[in-house]
């Protein structure tokens, strides 16, 4: 998913680099002189708190050590809870605590790691999301469970920087983390944003997707992958079996109020079995399209409010 400039009728500027494992692009219209400094250094302090890869973050040390109540800053606070909201919501089909399984899939490592040496991992981790307990500025979680940031912490980042450049003085501000991304405000033409929604097969986008304020996200079953002993892998765990889902939607999109949910919302559509994967964003207030192995393209009946006078393929 990439971020759209329209022809500028103000003045606006932007900023490309990679951190959390992906590559961001922050784009804001007004606003004080260094804004997009302060941005980015906020997008790297979220990626030091929330990383599972450096073994100082917090993330790390309050997964090395369950059933202990640790101090955290307000930033991971708002990140647990909101798994653990997400999780509420999609009846355990998001779980933020499948590391341990994401582990044995052999996603141990930065992905690129991976990519270049696939091997199983090991872990003794399982689920355990209900069993995380929050207090007075301290998170438990429960024995044997690891906590992984993964998309989640990617949206609410993008949550957390709009919101900031704003508050700032911005009056606009296009957040995009690897395809998670959060717009608010004016756009450089005065008016919304646009966004593209690509597909790894297509040379071109999907569609365009006009988004005011609010939330978008991807996921894909189609990249981070990778092959163990003949198996394809993927980031994608299915809570029920515990190993890469083997569903039948391979691309999802879903708009949201925010990023972090429409991060939520998009694992729950790529999990859901059922014939009609969309299903599961009713009475959300969200919308989505998705993708199936066969090449289907399908949306949810307010999609089409996103993308104007365009029309989606029925396949590709």
């Amino acid at each position: 998913m990439s971020t759209g400039t329209p022809e500028s009728e103000g003045r606006f500027a932007e900023v490309r680099f990679r951190a959390m494992g992906t590559a961001c692009h922050l784009i804001v219209t007004g606003g004080p002189e260094g804004l997009l400094d302060t941005l980015r250094q906020r997008v790297d302090e979220l990626d030091w708190r929330w990383s599972r890869f450096r073994p100082d973050s917090e993330l790390s040390r309050l997964n090395a050590s369950p059933e202990e109540f640790m101090e955290v800053s307000q930033d991971t606070l708002t990140l647990i809870r909101r798994g653990i909201q997400g999780w509420k919501q999609t009846g355990g089909v998001f779980d933020p605590t499948l590391l341990g399984p994401l582990i044995r899939a052999g996603y141990d490592r930065d992905f690129d790691a991976v990519a270049a040496g696939p091997a199983r991992g090991r872990s003794d981790l399982g689920a355990g999301c209900g069993g995380i307990v929050i207090r007075e500025g301290a998170v438990r979680l429960p024995a044997g469970t690891g906590f992984d940031s993964g998309g989640l912490g990617k949206g609410l980042a993008a949550d957390l920087v709009a919101l900031q450049a704003l508050r700032a003085g911005a009056t606009g501000a296009c957040i995009n983390l690897g395809g998670d991304i959060r717009v608010s405000g004016a756009g450089p033409a005065g008016g919304g944003w646009t966004a593209a929604v690509d597909h790894p097969r297509l040379s071109s986008p999907l569609t365009l997707v006009g988004l005011a304020d609010g939330g978008m996200a991807t996921s894909t079953t189609l990249l981070r992958r990778w092959s163990l002993d003949g198996e394809q892998m993927h980031h994608l765990i299915d809570p029920v079996t515990g190993v890469p889902s083997a569903g039948p939607v391979e691309f999802a999109t879903v708009v949201a109020s925010e990023a972090w949910l429409a991060e939520v919302l998009t694992k729950a559509v790529m999990l859901n079995r059922s014939p009609e994967p969309l299903t599961v964003l009713r009475g959300t207030g969200a919308e989505g399209l998705v993708v199936t192995s066969d090449g289907r393209v399908s949306a949810s009946g307010g999609f089409g409010a996103f993308i104007g006078d365009s029309a989606l393929p029925e396949r590709i």
